[in-house]
């Protein structure tokens, strides 16, 4: 009799967590309760129904094979191909369980029940949700952040003109155009840029601004090449996406960590940094030229034989630069160079690359302590999150013409007239950027170039 029930238990345990499923379904909010009799369908909606797409699909697919290896494995079977049976059924079980125990913890934020829940779930795992299902002390506490997650950049603000329509490709500095730059996200496009345009002469310093989730790292990302977009990117008249191995030698990059080996001396970096960077073609005398006046443009010569674990922050920012310019590019792009400095370490930072930018290159820099500094720039891009929470351009053009289309007097005043109230904003992106867009139809503002 108990080998009979033991036999049986599997079957009757998933019938009554259909069953609870079937029960919990309404206050979840399933357009049709049935497919909670659905093998592998259920779990996908329970998924679905918790904006857990992803674990949804897996423990859905999980959910079909589990079944089946309840099946395949009848007592008839003996000898090796039971053991087979028994062993693909464990396997299928434990990552049942894991990805359901996945989508029970979102059930537990939903309902915003204790984890105490977890315990009654590994007994069984349909014990919990049916007491959610069958109670009238626990309910759903519904609300718009899952959903607003998942419909981010799904629908952009569509504004009465475009940008890349108005502002021309032209074959000096860096031109601009950044139609779109989408991702696949099981089956949906998400923007995360749409629409901008602008053009950077050459020996230009140039600040690029924006709140969280505005698009600042995807842009420069976009820029460069290193993760494309619907976009046309021309450097001195060559495009960036189509002749990459030409134009890749024109671009320097320094991410935000410092990526420099600390037992390595100052000068032993940026020579190999010299060494893989630079063509074959240049002769050690011009190497070592370049290095020395690299060194002495960043204020480095007088320390190069030290070791690079004994430098302050400001001088490790600096080797990085130094690596990354070693190549004499003609656009530089810095993310926070200043982050962790305190002011005056800052200043000499960027004191540094108006002098690099007064060479002839194009240096952009995203930084979150501008207005310490806005003095030295030339131009100001603000990228701003529409209602649909996609990046757009916001603004281009001098920080003094920034204060006066924004009417603020600072810069962190402008960015954050841009950002969502929820995030301590103004909430006034779609007014902004609107505003901005007409000015540069129009050719009122003359900003974008």
């Amino acid at each position: 009799m108990f080998a009979e029930l033991s036999a049986i238990s599997p079957y009757i345990n998933e019938v009554i967590l259909s069953l609870s499923l079937f029960l919990i379904a309404k206050e979840l909010k399933w357009k049709t309760r049935w497919k909670a009799w659905i093998p592998g369908l259920r779990m996908y909606c329970l998924g679905a129904s918790l904006k857990q797409y992803r674990d949804g699909m897996i423990c859905g697919i999980l959910d079909v094979f589990y079944i089946l290896s309840l099946i395949i494995n009848l007592p008839v079977m003996d000898g090796k191909l039971l053991k087979i049976a028994f062993l693909f059924e464990l396997i299928v079980l434990i990552f049942v369980l894991i990805y359901r125990l996945r989508l029970f913890l979102e059930i537990l934020k939903l309902y915003e029940a204790s984890k105490a829940w977890i315990i009654l779930f590994l007994v069984a795992d349909w014990l919990p949700i049916l007491v959610f299902g069958l109670s009238k002390t626990y309910q759903p506490q519904h609300d718009n952040i899952k959903e607003e997650n998942w419909q981010a950049g799904s629908k952009p603000r569509e504004f009465s003109d475009e940008l890349c329509n108005a502002v021309p490709l032209i074959n000096e500095g860096l031109s601009i155009h950044i139609r779109k730059r989408t991702v696949r996200d099981f089956g949906k496009t998400r923007y995360l840029l749409k629409d901008i345009a602008l053009n950077i002469p050459e020996k230009s310093l140039v600040l690029l601004l924006g709140g969280s989730g505005s698009g600042k790292t995807t842009m420069i990302n976009a820029v460069i090449g290193y993760e494309k977009a619907d976009a046309t990117i021309l450097l001195d008249g060559e495009d960036i996406y189509r002749n990459e191995d030409v134009v890749k030698h024109d671009i320097g990059f320094v991410p935000q960590q410092n990526l420099i080996r600390g037992k390595d001396t100052v000068i032993r970096t940026i020579e190999d940094a010299a060494k893989i960077r630079l063509p074959n073609t240049i002769s050690a005398e011009n190497k070592d030229r370049k290095i020395a006046e690299i060194l002495e443009l960043l204020g480095l010569s007088s320390g190069q034989k030290g070791l690079v674990s004994k430098k302050s922050g400001g001088q490790l920012r600096r080797i990085c630069i130094a690596t990354e310019l070693i190549t004499d590019p003609k656009l530089f792009i810095l993310d926070e160079p200043d982050s962790g400095l305190d002011g005056a370490i800052s200043r000499e930072i960027f004191l540094r690359l108006r002098q690099i930018a007064d060479e002839g290159r194009i240096v952009i820099v995203i930084t979150h302590t501008p207005d310490r500094v806005i003095d030295l720039f030339d131009k100001v891009i603000i990228l701003a999150r529409d209602s649909g929470r996609v990046g757009r351009l916001c603004f281009y053009g001098t920080p003094q013409e920034a204060r006066e289309f924004f009417e603020r007097d600072t810069m962190e005043k402008i960015v954050r007239s841009v950002n969502a109230k929820d995030e301590g904003g103004e909430g006034r992106a779609d007014e902004l950027i609107e505003k901005y867009t007409d000015q540069v139809v129009s050719g009122k503002g003359g900003q974008a170039s």
